[in-house]
């Protein structure tokens, strides 16, 4: 007994430094709307609904709270991006009180990430309510393939290692 519950301890408090929570929507949910003002990519300078805009095509919706946006994050986001190639479209989704900051800061830092799309939830910062994104999440990352929900990634604590579980998803949606 006294080993079962110290294994339960030990695999609780990996998974705990790990960093995973549950965010997002869940898996086989539809893809909600999602308007944002897209700031880089096609196209640009305007507000769309790019779940809409999507609908069918490969896409990792990655939530980004601009307070929490640091260098792992970003490291994360560049291996993605450079993981993805032609396999689907990774749409940047800037969580944030201040949109006009971040209308200013992503064309900054879009050079880093040439294939993204970098946009920014007008509304407000716990974002758009039907995709769940938990608070707590430093980032959330939604693979959607054929309009429907593939698999949600919280986390907590993240780096680049991270970023090969959320492509291999979007890869093997895309062969079903």
């Amino acid at each position: 007994m006294r080993t079962a519950f110290t294994l339960a301890l030990l695999l609780g408090a990996a998974m705990s430094a790990r960093g995973d929570i549950a965010s997002g929507p869940k898996e086989g949910d539809k893809a909600a709307t999602l308007k944002v003002y897209a700031v880089t990519g096609d196209p640009k300078e305007k507000e769309i609904d790019y779940a809409d805009l999507r609908k069918d095509k490969p896409t990792v919706y990655v939530f980004v709270p601009a307070d929490k946006f640091d260098r792992p994050m970003f490291r994360f986001i560049k291996t993605l991006d450079e993981g993805l190639g032609d396999a689907g479209l990774i749409v940047a989704v800037w969580l944030t009180e201040d949109v006009d900051k971040s209308k200013d800061y992503l064309p900054k830092i879009s050079q880093y990430f040439p294939s993204a799309a970098l946009t920014v939830f007008p509304g407000e910062k716990a974002g758009p309510k039907d995709w769940a994104i938990n608070a707590d999440a430093h980032l959330t990352a939604v693979v959607v393939s054929g309009g429907k929900i593939v698999k949600s990634f919280g986390y907590q604590s993240l780096n680049e290692t991270d970023a090969p579980a959320v492509v291999e998803a979007l890869k093997k949606a895309g062969k079903k």
